[in-house]
């Protein structure tokens, strides 16, 4: 699901509000047009599928004033973007082209400066590398000097990888990349087009779209706009630049409507395959949503949450305690999702999970 900041804090809903492909949801449909109402979003678009049947597929409100927001739009999934990176991972774990305990260095040799020599595959996937780097340089840098930029970082003091854990943003996903470059041989972004959206049928999901075609969707204003909503005015977030939408950046680019998205989601509740399509092996999945990490507080989050292999496994188990109880526990997909339920979510913007 894909929310939206209103570009006007006073907005009410519009007499001819578009709405489209959320009959069998109408509790959902009010929520989303309440948040409208209040100024907290524009508009919306979402996907839900049960046993393999769209429930809902479609859109609620505006992209921009006057302009229906439609499921044909391209979101923009911020960190949502980063289980394409662990499945392309994945892809290549299971033909035996690495191993999720090798060092990071063993594929990226530079990478081993400034002790980081101890860093493995695992503890990028899991976030406890201890490589939190928040300004990779991303999209101003090319990929190459963010990848020696990260290189040449010094690890966080006092962080043995394995022993800690702490959400990165980008830094450790710009890595995954690179050892997807350098042990397939394809940069990251043509990579996950052909084996990962191609076959599922995302013909337009990008992590990094050609120059060419971001130009035909800006014509057809099909890429759907951001609005910042604590600010006054409030302005647009600016992601959808040629800059930000034409160069990769694989732990927060990836862009498509939601409904593609959860093909993706729909492949891995298959246990890897998808209308007859096979991405992975049953048993690839299984390793990569199930707990690889758990119990263990993440320092950038500040609460306990369990990780899978690139995915953040359901954590409503961990109550606010004593130093926590003005938040609500992060990564908790529902009342009604099981413990196995697995998922990610992108910085105020989408929400794709899987509940088991």
């Amino acid at each position: 699901m894909y929310y939206e900041g209103s570009p006007d804090r006073s907005a009410r809903i519009p007499a001819a509000m578009h709405v489209l492909g959320l009959e069998r949801l109408p509790a959902t449909q009010v929520i989303l047009e309440d948040g409208i109402r209040d100024g907290l979003h524009l508009g919306a678009q979402i996907y839900v599928s049960r046993h393999g049947e769209a429930v809902a597929d479609g859109a609620v409100g505006e992209d921009r004033p006057g302009i229906p927001l439609t499921r044909e739009h391209l979101m923009l999934w911020l960190s949502s973007t980063k289980p394409v990176g662990a499945v392309a991972i994945a892809q290549l774990w299971e033909r035996g082209r690495l191993e999720l305990d090798d060092p990071v260095a063993h594929h990226v040799p530079e990478f081993a400066a400034h002790g980081k020599d101890r860093i493995t595959i695992r503890h990028l996937l899991t976030h406890t590398a201890g490589i939190r780097m928040l300004d990779v340089g991303w999209p101003q840098e090319p990929w190459e000097r963010i990848i020696a930029r990260i290189c040449a970082m010094k690890p966080e003091p006092r962080w043995v990888p394995g022993e800690k854990a702490g959400y990165h943003t980008a830094s450790s996903w710009f890595i995954l990349g690179e050892i997807v470059r350098r042990v397939d041989g394809r940069p990251f972004d043509r990579y996950v087009r052909d084996e990962v959206f191609d076959p599922l049928g995302m013909r337009d999901c990008w992590v990094g779209m050609p120059s060419e075609r971001y130009l035909s969707y800006q014509e057809e204003r099909r890429i759907g706009a951001m609005w910042d909503t604590e600010k006054p005015g409030p302005p647009a977030h600016g992601w959808d630049t040629p800059e930000r939408c034409t160069t990769a950046n694989p732990g927060g680019n990836g862009y498509g409507p939601m409904r593609e998205l959860g093909r993706f989601y729909e492949m891995l509740l298959g246990r890897g395959a998808f209308q007859g399509r096979r991405i992975l092996l049953p048993q690839t999945v299984d390793t990569f949503t199930s707990r690889q990490r758990a119990g263990m507080v993440d320092a950038t989050f500040k609460h306990v949450l369990d990780w899978g292999l690139g995915f953040i496994i359901d954590s409503k188990a961990y109550r606010p305690d004593a130093a926590n109880t003005a938040n609500t526990v992060p990564y908790g997909y529902g009342h009604f999702a099981s413990p196995r339920t697995f998922g990610h979510s992108g910085y105020r913007s989408s929400a794709a999970f899987s509940r088991a």
